[in-house]
């Protein structure tokens, strides 16, 4: 919602300067955006007048001005547009000043071999409208030297603020300045509602037949207007604030739903057949909007007809046909009151929005569609002249007040401040509530959201102001506090400290991806019916899509080392399941000096990963087995595997992305990643106790022992090194694969694989014959899994 300070001022009747205003606002829950100066864009440029132009000698359609600029001496100036001449008032940028238009700063130039010391600028160059034909003209009496946007009343800071879905009422210049005259930072003046005396019967029938989208419709007609521009004051502040000036009809429309929160609509009368009735669509119909885009329409939705068919999608946007133009000469005001259900059903199925569904949907004010109508009618006929007929008010808006019990207690039973009743009578009273002797509080039309006293309790509350409210700590309870996480939250908190700390850094992407995103993993099991996008309409099936963006993102601008992780949700067909994911993309290792050369991640880099986060979220990583990978198309065959507890239960898949897949991402290199199911890490035995086991100490040193066996070169290591440690489980507490060897001295088909087993004596150190029997017993766990001794 944006405004000027001057059109806010123009209910406001204050003295406090834009910043005390900008913190005011903050204060009352209407959070400040932004704020544009227009003194820091155009504060430069100056009221000039052109004292000679006489033609460039190198080129036909170039002129050297003569500038005064209010100095002592006149400024050069080359210039090329087609009207400057000598008298001509216009607008001076000189060397050093910016021009937004042109995304320039001026500085002085050799044009043609003839210097220039600024630039007269045009409308479209200075941001204040499209027009380019020619550099801006003056008045006779503009004052020269005069700083431009002080001559034509430019000097307005824009505020920006960003109104929550329950403050309907602040959609308008007015409510604002009610919540800040209430705040103490001025008065608010009284709303004038004119008297408009019509001038005969209303010549068009005006019925609503669709009293659950559009309960009550009223309108009135107004003959002979001039349709020309808008008045300059207006132009201004609807241009200030974003909106395009189209005419003074439209433009009237939409300054009265910025000033007052109160959406309208005209038609032209000319084009309109018959009785203009607010009805259902009919199934087949649409409508050309002024958008220029047509819309199919379903029997759900509320429209604006006439005998011909439909002028306007009821509430959201009027259709083009019968939209007003510089010929009309009688116009049709409308001002309903639209559901904001039926508006936000109708809005989202055809993907449409405006100004108006905004308002509509939050819910505009039900008691204030006859003296709207009378705004606009004033406003239309002091403009563009004419003269109004009688009202039309078709059907019945809904009760817009309520009342309620309030006792002034609970503002500090509540919200613990503490506010004397008084004052909160009097905050109340200037927030529109009426409230009599013993409170019973009476809820102005306007304030949709105050459904109970508690709300009450909040107007208090943010206008005395949220930073009044004492921080009151909770009572604590005797005694050791008890541990809150459950062991799923637990065991995602050490997993996600665990990866941090390794060096990944952590990533945070959507839950939706798009269905080309989601067909490499298996597809989406859940869509969604109604999308943000396209590309945001799949609940994602695994956390690598929203990864491997990231990582191309980051690639695009120059990282050569990428470490993502991320934490969340995959939505399967049947549940849903916590997930770490993680990708490493780009150089493990900078090029080293003695190389020359980058390292590469790998896919045991990713295993390494997935077993220290394993570890540390409680998964008996001791008992792991590797296993081949199941994702076909994700990962590259052999350059991938799982991690299982036993041949079912997988905790992880890791390893080098397919290229296929990487291609559908368009990435680029070798990108290694994997997923750790944390929902499936078994819970541990005992509950989940958090107390730390003591730490003992073995009373006496390990002992190593290596071990090289000769195996089927197709024989994973894993089997082997499981077999090896369940020799003795008593001694054995480790066995480490370090020395894979295949050539001469081992036969064609098979491997030598090197183990070192650890050792670990209880109560008295091993003897010879205590290593010689746990030897045999490693020699002969490897035989059972087809391994031999190495001679």
């Amino acid at each position: 919602m944006k405004f000027t300070l001057g059109w806010l001022k123009e209910h406001l009747e204050t003295d406090a300067s834009l910043d005390a205003i900008l913190d005011g606002l903050t204060k009352v829950g209407l959070e400040v955006e932004g704020v544009e100066d227009p003194s820091a864009k155009l504060g430069m440029f100056k009221v000039a007048r052109v004292l000679t132009a006489a033609p460039h000698p190198q080129a036909d359609k170039l002129q050297v001005l003569s500038v005064d600029v209010g100095g002592p001496e006149p400024l050069q100036v080359v210039c090329g547009a087609p009207n400057a001449r000598a008298g001509l008032i216009g607008v001076l940028g000189q060397p050093g000043d910016y021009v937004p238009g042109l995304d320039v700063t001026l500085k002085i130039a050799a044009i043609r071999g003839v210097e220039s010391r600024g630039m007269m600028c045009s409308m479209r160059e200075l941001e204040l409208g499209e027009s380019h034909e020619g550099i801006i003209e003056l008045p006779a009496d503009a004052p020269i030297g005069t700083p431009f946007i002080d001559y034509a009343g430019l000097a307005d800071p824009v505020i920006d603020v960003a109104i929550t879905p329950n403050r309907q009422d602040c959609m308008g210049v007015r409510g604002i300045a009610r919540d800040l005259a209430a705040a103490g930072l001025g008065t608010l003046k009284s709303l004038v509602i004119p008297t408009i005396k019509g001038s005969g019967d209303c010549p068009i029938a005006i019925e609503t037949l669709d009293t659950d989208g559009c309960p009550a419709f009223f309108g009135r007609v107004v003959k002979g207007v001039v349709n020309g521009d808008s008045p300059d004051w207006m132009a201004k502040r609807l241009k200030a604030v974003g909106h395009r000036t189209i005419s003074a009809l439209v433009d009237i429309t939409n300054y009265v739903m910025i000033d007052l929160g109160r959406p309208l609509h005209v038609y032209d009368l000319a084009k309109l057949s018959g009785p203009i009735v607010a009805r259902k669509a009919k199934a087949g119909e649409s409508v050309l909007a002024l958008n220029g885009k047509s819309y199919a329409l379903d029997e759900t939705m509320t429209v604006i007809a006439d005998a011909n068919g439909v002028h306007d999608i009821g509430g959201i946007m009027g259709g083009e046909h019968s939209g007003a133009t510089g010929a009309t000469s009688d116009v049709l005001i409308e001002c309903a009151y639209f559901t904001p259900e039926a508006i936000a059903r109708t809005g989202q199925k055809l993907a449409l929005t405006s100004d108006a569904r905004t308002r509509f949907e939050r819910g505009v004010d039900p008691d204030f569609l006859a003296d709207g109508l009378a705004i606009a009618t004033k406003l239309v006929t002091d403009i563009c002249g004419g003269t109004a007929t009688q009202a039309i008010e078709a059907g019945t808006p809904p009760s817009g007040g309520k009342a309620l019990r309030y006792d002034p207690a609970l503002t500090e039973k509540l919200a613990g401040l503490k506010v004397a009743p008084e004052k909160q009578r009097a905050i109340l009273t200037s927030l529109g509530f009426g409230i009599d002797a013993v409170w019973n509080v009476s809820v102005p039309s306007w304030r949709r959201d105050i459904d109970g006293t508690a709300d009450l309790v909040e107007e208090v509350v943010r206008i005395t102001g949220i930073d009044e409210v004492p921080s009151t700590p909770l009572p604590r309870a005797e005694g050791v506090a008890k541990p809150t996480a459950t062991p799923a939250q637990a065991i995602e908190r050490k997993a996600r400290r665990t990866a941090a700390a390794r060096g990944l850094n952590e990533a945070v992407t959507w839950s939706f991806i798009s269905e080309a995103e989601a067909k490499p993993f298996g597809g989406g099991e859940w869509s969604l019916a109604n999308p943000i996008s396209e590309d945001l309409k799949v609940m994602r099936p695994s956390l690598l899509p929203g990864l491997i963006g990231a990582a191309r993102r980051n690639a695009d601008r120059g990282a050569d080392s990428i470490r993502l992780f991320e934490i969340g949700r995959r939505y399967l067909a049947d549940r849903e399941s916590l997930t770490l994911g993680l990708l490493l993309a780009g150089d493990k290792a900078p090029r080293d000096w003695r190389t020359g050369k980058a390292q590469p991640f790998d896919a045991l880099d990713a295993k390494a990963e997935a077993i220290a986060i394993l570890a540390a979220a409680g998964a008996p990583v001791d008992r792991l087995q590797v296993f081949e990978a199941v994702s076909a198309g994700v990962y590259h065959p052999g350059r991938s595997a799982t991690l299982r507890l036993g041949p079912k239960t997988i905790l992880a898949e890791f390893g080098e992305l397919h290229p296929a897949a990487a291609r559908a991402f368009d990435i680029d290199g070798t990108v290694i990643a994997g997923e750790i199911y944390l929902d499936a890490i078994p819970a541990r035995r005992g509950g989940n106790d958090h107390i730390r086991v003591a730490y003992a100490p073995p009373p006496l040193q390990p002992v190593r022992r290596d071990f090289a066996f000769l195996v089927s070169a197709d024989k994973p290591a894993d089997d082997l090194l499981r077999a090896v440690r369940g020799a003795d489980k008593v001694t054995i507490v480790d066995a480490k694969l370090f020395d894979i060897f295949t050539g001469t001295g081992v036969a064609e088909g098979e491997k030598s694989v090197a183990i070192e087993v650890t050792l670990q004596p209880a109560d008295k150190s091993f003897t010879d014959a205590d290593l010689t029997a746990i030897s045999d017993k490693v020699v002969a766990a490897a035989a059972k899994a087809g391994a031999r001794l190495r001679g």
